[in-house]
């Protein structure tokens, strides 16, 4: 569909708000008698309630750790590299997670994974070997195939993690996720239902069968079509890894969020 025929649902939705407020502006301008006066809005002096959480942690998990046993957040990162090289290998954590930092960064990019960027340098991840590859030019292209290639070995390390090894090392660790998530501006905020927010939003990505377009308006391609463009930055790396790719994410993902949460997940 070309842009005049997107834009006309817009359109006639914006052409009745104008009409339906002239109209109102009509009706009070001639109305017999003035409209009566709004009533003084009540006051709640009550405090704000704090927000509730949705998915607290099994209990058994909340109970299974000590926080006195935890290092401070700043002194994380190698006990934390320690248990997850025992979950996924040294080689793995060596090549895949950068050295400083871990779970401040994990804790903003899963926090942004639903926005519509992700900050490139607060990412937890190296980038990814190989130059992005797509087919045609700026005008007419298409997601190359070859480029899921790219995302193979990373994905190959995530198809063997055991969730329940590595649910339990969040488990451990969680109050320092917790922690720092409140320090990222969410004070009354609970990490553990974030989590279970992203996770579902990632086993909501589309899965395309077909050539995927892009357009390359700058340097950096887009998907063309606007629905995708629009889509979380989750979403839309789940799409440039490939459909098999992300079958497996999802897969491990799912079982994830039912052990984080006791509860089978949405999707």
């Amino acid at each position: 569909m070309d842009a005049s025929g997107v834009n006309k649902p817009i359109i006639a939705v914006a052409a009745a708000v104008v009409v339906l407020a002239a109209a109102g502006v009509y009706f009070f301008r001639h109305s017999a008698a003035p409209p009566p006066a709004a009533p003084a809005p009540m006051v709640n002096t009550e405090p704000a309630a704090e927000p509730a959480i949705e998915h607290p942690l099994p209990a058994e998990a909340a109970a299974s750790g000590s926080a006195a046993a935890l290092p401070d957040l700043a002194d994380s990162d190698a006990p934390l590299r320690d248990a997850l090289a025992r979950v996924g290998g040294a080689d793995a954590v060596k090549d895949y997670l950068l050295p400083e930092n871990v779970i401040r960064r994990l804790v903003v990019t899963i926090d942004n994974l639903p926005r519509q960027k992700v900050a490139v340098e607060r990412r937890p991840t190296p980038p990814i070997a190989g130059p992005f590859l797509a087919e045609g030019d700026e005008l007419h292209a298409t997601l190359d195939t070859q480029n899921y290639e790219r995302y193979k070995p990373l994905v190959a390390v995530i198809r063997k993690l055991d969730m329940q090894q590595l649910a339990a090392v969040y488990f451990h660790f969680y109050p320092l996720f917790q922690q720092s998530y409140q320090n990222l501006g969410y004070p009354s905020g609970y990490f553990n239902d974030r989590l279970v927010q992203v996770i579902d939003m990632l086993l909501a990505t589309p899965r395309l069968t077909g050539p995927v377009e892009l357009v390359r308006p700058n340097v950096m391609y887009t998907y063309a079509d606007p629905a995708l463009e629009a889509r979380p930055a989750g979403q839309k790396l789940l799409i440039r890894m490939g459909p098999e790719n992300a079958a497996l994410i999802k897969t491990q993902l799912t079982e994830l969020r039912a052990i984080i949460t006791a509860t089978p997940p949405k999707h």
